[in-house]
């Protein structure tokens, strides 16, 4: 796990998961270098945030017939839902419910913020949801939603009633060649029925990843107005 620890009082933490076959370091390192508008990084713009940076496990990628850093085994990012049923994402959920359940003893689950990039965006929504507590916020970075015809089930039940009421922002660019903007929408449209209040942000560019410097305006903006 990598932490860093604010520059001024701390008053929230962001607990952000990588994606496949990276680690919290690289993820952390890369993410730190993406600059807003006026040249600040996220630590420079948020200097009393915390920011939890947790791991995967190594395990075996059925796949690619080794072992990589993933959160989940997953057949192919050109269709996340393949195969969907054999993915057993339950221990990776609740070692990120374990993480914020620790964070949230130390500021309170409303000055935690949760999200994640792709894969571990896509386990982090579930621990949001599964986990049913209202968080300060949650930021998506270019990812899916998996079993959505469950979650949205789910939804209309009223089993997440909690957890609906967390704020969340989602970030996708059109030029995304990992995983197809078509998903980030329906990770979107599955959750706006529920009357969660979500932020659907597209970019023209960004690849698989955060659109410099909108995309870091936005997660800036956003998270001055949940703070």
């Amino acid at each position: 796990m990598e932490v860093h620890h604010p520059t001024a009082p701390h008053t929230h933490t962001i607990i952000f998961l990588h994606g496949r076959d990276s680690t919290a370091e690289q993820f952390a390192s890369e993410l730190f270098e993406s600059q807003a508008t006026d040249e600040r990084t996220l630590p420079e713009a948020l200097p009393g945030v915390k920011w939890v940076f947790p791991t995967a496990e190594v395990i075996p990628s059925k796949r690619f017939s080794g072992e990589m850093s993933q959160w989940l085994d997953m057949h192919t990012t050109e269709d996340p839902h393949e195969l969907e049923a054999e993915q057993d994402m339950s221990a990776s959920v609740k070692r990120i419910q374990d993480i914020v359940a620790a964070e949230a003893a130390i500021v309170g689950a409303d000055k935690v913020i949760l999200g994640g990039i792709s894969q571990g965006c896509a386990v982090a929504i579930h621990a949001l949801l599964s986990g049913n507590l209202r968080l300060s916020g949650f930021i998506g970075l270019p990812s899916w939603l998996p079993r959505p015809k469950d979650v949205s089930r789910e939804l209309s039940a009223g089993v997440y009633d909690q957890a609906v009421k967390t704020p969340v922002t989602l970030y996708h660019s059109e030029d995304d060649e990992v995983i197809d903007i078509r998903f980030g929408t329906e990770l979107n449209d599955t959750l706006v029925p529920s009357g969660m209040q979500v932020q659907w942000c597209v970019y023209p560019d960004g690849r698989h990843w955060i659109n410099e410097p909108r995309g870091v305006d936005d997660i800036v903006a956003f998270m001055s107005r949940i703070m």
